[in-house]
C-alpha cells in the first residue's frame, strides 16, 4: 500500500486531538483526582494518536481512482466535519446565548450535576435505575457499531454487486466500505468529541465555553452519564476509537469485534440486572446469568458475523474462533479492571479470534 500525502491532515489532526486530550486529562487530574480516571485518558489519548497514525494505511490496494476517495475523505474530515461544528457554535451564540449573561451562568458543573440527580431521581421512581440507564447506555454503544457494519454490506454487497459501481468509479466493493466506514466513523467521532471538549471546558472556568453546549446534547448525557463519567470524556468516542486499529484485521474479525462490545456488553448487563441473584465475586455488581448472558451473546454474534463475512471457512473454524471471542469477553467481564471495557472487550477480543484465526 503505497503512502498518499493527501491524508496527512487527517493524521495530523487526529495527533492534534490526542495531544489535547492529553490537556484535558491532566487538568482533570489536577482538579478532580478522585473521579477522574486518568488511566482511561491516557489510553485514549493512544488511540488518537494510534487513529491519526494508521489512517492512510486501511486499504488494501492503492489506484489513482482510489487516490480520489482519499481525498474527498479528507475534505470531509478536516472541512465538512469542523465546518458543521462551527456552525452549531456560532447558532448557539447568535441565537441562543448571545445576550443572555445568565444562561453562561446557570451552565455550570454545579448545573448539570444537579439536572444529572434529578433524572436519575425521576428515573428511580419510576421504573429501574439502572435497567433503564443501561438500555439507554448501550443503545448508544449499539449505534456505531451497526452503522459501521452496514455501511459495510451496502458498499460490497449493493454498490458494488448489484449496482456494479466498481466498474464505474475503479475501486473495489472492499475499498469503498473502508472508504465510507473511515470517513462516516471518524467524521462522527470528531463531531462528538468536539461537543464533549466543550462539556468539559468547565476546567477553563472564566474562559469556558460550556454554555455554547446545545441543550439536547446536555440533556442527552445527563440520561446517559454515570456519576463517575461526569469528569470523564464520554464512552461513546473511546469506544469509536477503539474500533480504529482492530479495522486492520479482516472484516469478520472486526465485525465480530465490535458487536461482542456492543450486543455482548449489553446482555451481560441487562440479564444480570434483570435476573441475576447470585453475585461474584460476592462484592461485585456482576451476576452469574450476567456472565453466561454475554458469553452466550458474544458466542452467537461472533458466529453470525464470521459466517456472513468469512464464509470461506469451515464451520469448526468458525465454532472455535466465536468460542475465542466470548471466552476472551468472558474473562475481561470476570477480571472487571480498572480499565474501560469499552476499549478492551473490542481490542482485546479482535486480537483472540485474530490470532486463532491465522494460526489454525
Amino acid at each position: 500500500m503505497e503512502y498518499n500525502i493527501i491524508t496527512l491532515p487527517v493524521s495530523l489532526f487526529f495527533i492534534f486531538l490526542g495531544c489535547l486530550q492529553l490537556l484535558y486529562a491532566i487538568i482533570l487530574k489536577k482538579r478532580y483526582p478522585k473521579e477522574h480516571n486518568f488511566n482511561n485518558s491516557i489510553i485514549v489519548v493512544v488511540l488518537w494518536i494510534a487513529t491519526g497514525a494508521l489512517y492512510p494505511f486501511f486499504y488494501s490496494e492503492y489506484s489513482e481512482n482510489l487516490e480520489w476517495f482519499q481525498t474527498l475523505s479528507t475534505i470531509f474530515i478536516c472541512g465538512v466535519t469542523p465546518f458543521i461544528l462551527f456552525l452549531i457554535l456560532s447558532y448557539q451564540y447568535l441565537f441562543v446565548s448571545r445576550g443572555k449573561p445568565e444562561l453562561k451562568e446557570r451552565r455550570t458543573l454545579e448545573a448539570f450535576i444537579k439536572e444529572f440527580k434529578q433524572i436519575k431521581g425521576e428515573i428511580k421512581v419510576h421504573s429501574s435505575h439502572n435497567i433503564f440507564t443501561d438500555i439507554y447506555r448501550k443503545s448508544w454503544h449499539l449505534l456505531p457499531a451497526g452503522i459501521i457494519i452496514l455501511l459495510y454490506i451496502f458498499a460490497v454487497y449493493i454498490w458494488a454487486g448489484i449496482w456494479g459501481g466498481d466498474q464505474i468509479w475503479g475501486i473495489t466493493g472492499e475499498n469503498f466500505g473502508r472508504f465510507l466506514v473511515l470517513t462516516v466513523g471518524m467524521s462522527g467521532v470528531l463531531l462528538f468529541a468536539g461537543l464533549d471538549y466543550l462539556r468539559l471546558s468547565y476546567i477553563f472556568d472564566d474562559r469556558s465555553l460550556y454554555h455554547l453546549l446545545p441543550d439536547v446534547v446536555s440533556n442527552l448525557l445527563a440520561k446517559s452519564l454515570k456519576e463517575n463519567e461526569i469528569y470523564e470524556f464520554a464512552k461513546s468516542t473511546a469506544l469509536c476509537l477503539a474500533f480504529v486499529p482492530i479495522f486492520l484485521f479482516p472484516i469478520g474479525i472486526f465485525a465480530a469485534s465490535v458487536l461482542i462490545a456492543a450486543i455482548g456488553d449489553a446482555a451481560a448487563s441487562l440479564f444480570g440486572l434483570k435476573f441475576g441473584k447470585r453475585n461474584f465475586p460476592k462484592k461485585s455488581g456482576k451476576t452469574i446469568v450476567g456472565y453466561i448472558a454475554g458469553f452466550l451473546a458474544s458466542f452467537g454474534v461472533s458466529f453470525l458475523a464470521l459466517w456472513i463475512f468469512e464464509s470461506n471457512l469451515e464451520t469448526v473454524k468458525i465454532i472455535i474462533l466465536s468460542f475465542g471471542g466470548a471466552f476472551m469477553f468472558l474473562i475481561i467481564d470476570i477480571w472487571s479492571p480498572k480499565i474501560d471495557d469499552n476499549i478492551l472487550n473490542p481490542i482485546c477480543c479482535a486480537i483472540a479470534i485474530g490470532v486463532l484465526y491465522y494460526l489454525l
